[in-house]
């Protein structure tokens, strides 16, 4: 079989990416070892993050720190045999994170950040997906007055600089839109430019039908046998292309390196449950707690209750130590039912130190291309890196400067 594109990775980068390639006119394989948005685009909050200007930081107060070391935290927990391998990482990842540098980073983020909703709008209207996308925003809920505070002049700070909507709530304006939520909260901020999604993986599969639609290829296939050429093994036999796309999330190294390149790149893995609603309670919008670092979300399944950060190997056994952590903490936020999983899921999201994803041309090699390292904003962005990756390849004039994302910064 022979392609102009193989676009290695369904997830929903990668399945934007077909889309966006299809559409304009370039014959298209894309391939995968499981079926599209199974894997890392399968669990996540479903938040399509408008206000996310400044990407999650490292740490940096010295309370915080002490506060992780503890490995304790509800929030971010890891591996302590991961740490030798990590620590270059997560030394980078630090530094990137001083004020001056997150902000500058944040200059550059918002230009991706902007589009996100208008983009996924886009597409959504395209593969008749609408009725997926909540219009409603999200809220960020505190148990105390002080860290209620910081968080609103933060927003007013983001509003200032990008425009970020924001809509403070004291105690009786966040019971109004959320009654069923602790009446013991001090308050909340709920981002109204934000949308959400009832079913991640539903949409991520709208959108690859669409893509079959236009007359794209979705194949089984091993990634791990792409060579210069292009050319690659699947189910039909080798495909061969002028063009490939690595989109494979936190798989991507696993390829490059084979291709010589060494990236310092790492994973955050984080676990989903569902549950059932607790007699009449319900939940409108998605819920952050805070000062816990959990999400809960309204989605076809139930509530859905996301964690925080794990830093472990990728393929290591799932230890969702966080999840139980947090579950008693969500049922005292919101009256939960009983699980409706029968197992945690896992997921890792791929992440750069520099907290920007990789989207654009490779050095060394003709026609190879690289969308991934998108961190907690893979859903978010996947449209917009599609856009941006297609226009790049097909040699339309970008409709985002691509230059800040290329992977020449991290070599």
């Amino acid at each position: 079989m022979k392609v102009d594109v193989l676009v290695l990775g369904a997830g929903i980068v990668g399945v934007c990416t077909a889309v966006h390639l299809q559409m304009r006119g370039r014959s298209v394989a894309l391939v995968d070892r499981k079926p599209p948005g199974t894997e890392t685009s399968f669990g996540n909050g479903g938040l399509i993050q408008r206000e996310g200007i400044y990407p999650y930081a490292f740490p940096r107060e010295l309370g915080s720190i002490v506060k992780y070391a503890g490995n304790r935290a509800p929030d971010v927990r890891y591996h302590a045999s991961m740490l030798p391998r990590l620590a270059p990482f997560l030394y980078r990842y630090w530094r990137h994170s001083h004020p001056a540098r997150h902000a500058a980073i944040a200059a550059r983020y918002a230009t991706l950040i902007e589009h996100c909703v208008t983009e996924h709008h886009s597409l959504a209207t395209t593969a008749g997906a609408q009725g997926l996308i909540r219009p409603s925003g999200w809220i960020k809920v505190f148990r105390r007055a002080a860290m209620r505070d910081a968080e609103l002049r933060l927003a007013q700070r983001w509003h200032r600089e990008f425009g970020v909507g924001f809509e403070p709530l004291d105690g009786d304006a966040l019971h109004r839109l959320e009654p069923a939520l602790s009446s013991a909260l001090a308050g909340g901020l709920r981002y109204t430019d934000a949308e959400s999604v009832s079913d991640p993986h539903a949409l991520v599969a709208a959108y690859a039908r669409h893509f079959e639609d236009l007359g794209g290829r979705i194949l089984v296939g091993d990634a791990t046998t792409l060579e210069p050429g292009w050319h690659v093994h699947s189910d039909h036999g080798l495909i061969e292309a002028r063009s490939a796309v690595v989109a494979l999330g936190p798989w991507s190294d696993v390829v490059t390196r084979k291709l010589g390149y060494r990236l310092p790149l790492a994973v955050k893995r984080g676990y989903h449950m569902h549950y059932e609603a607790d007699a009449n309670a319900r939940l409108n919008h998605p819920v952050l707690d805070a000062e816990n670092g959990f999400l809960i979300a309204p989605m076809s399944r139930g509530i859905r209750l996301t964690t925080g950060a794990e830093f472990a190997h990728r393929d290591s056994p799932a230890t969702p130590d966080q999840l139980a952590a947090v579950e008693p903490l969500a049922r005292g936020l919101i009256p939960l039912g009983a699980r409706v999983d029968a197992t945690p899921w896992m997921g890792c999201r791929p992440c750069t130190p520099d907290m920007m994803p990789i989207i654009g041309p490779a050095p060394r090699y003709s026609d190879l291309w690289f969308a991934f390292g998108h961190a907690h904003h893979g859903l978010t962005l996947g449209p917009v890196t599609g856009r941006l990756i297609a226009e790049m390849i097909t040699g339309s004039e970008p409709f985002i400067d691509p230059s800040p994302f290329g992977v020449e910064r991290l070599l």
